[in-house]
């Protein structure tokens, strides 16, 4: 996944999700959940790369930083429960998915 229409399109696979663009700013679109309103997925463009926002579980948060590279403490949040993800193609799709999904469950 190195693309935020691909990360778009899978975060928005998920039930009872819209698009948000909070900041009226077209560089940063979230996925938000309509039960609560709260973001699972940010998507936005910085230093000239697609990064993605987010969730994770304390317990797992070290882990998937140690794991690839391209996984830092989350941009402009708090960095015990988020994570930035760098969509470069270092961090196999799988992994991905399986980040915003845990980052979907743990907003809902």
């Amino acid at each position: 996944m190195t693309t935020r229409e691909e990360a778009l399109e899978y975060g928005m696979s998920f039930p009872d999700v819209y698009l948000d663009t909070p900041f009226h700013d077209q560089n940063w679109v979230l996925v938000r959940s309509r039960k609560n309103k709260r973001a699972f997925l940010w998507t936005y463009e910085y230093q000239g790369q697609m990064r993605i926002n987010v969730k994770a579980d304390p317990e797992w948060i070290d882990f998937w930083r140690k794991a690839y590279e391209a996984v830092i403490p989350g941009y402009h949040q708090n960095k015990k429960h988020w994570n930035t993800v760098i969509l470069d193609g270092s961090v196999p799709d799988g992994d991905v998915k399986r980040m915003i999904a845990e980052s979907y469950d743990l907003v809902m």
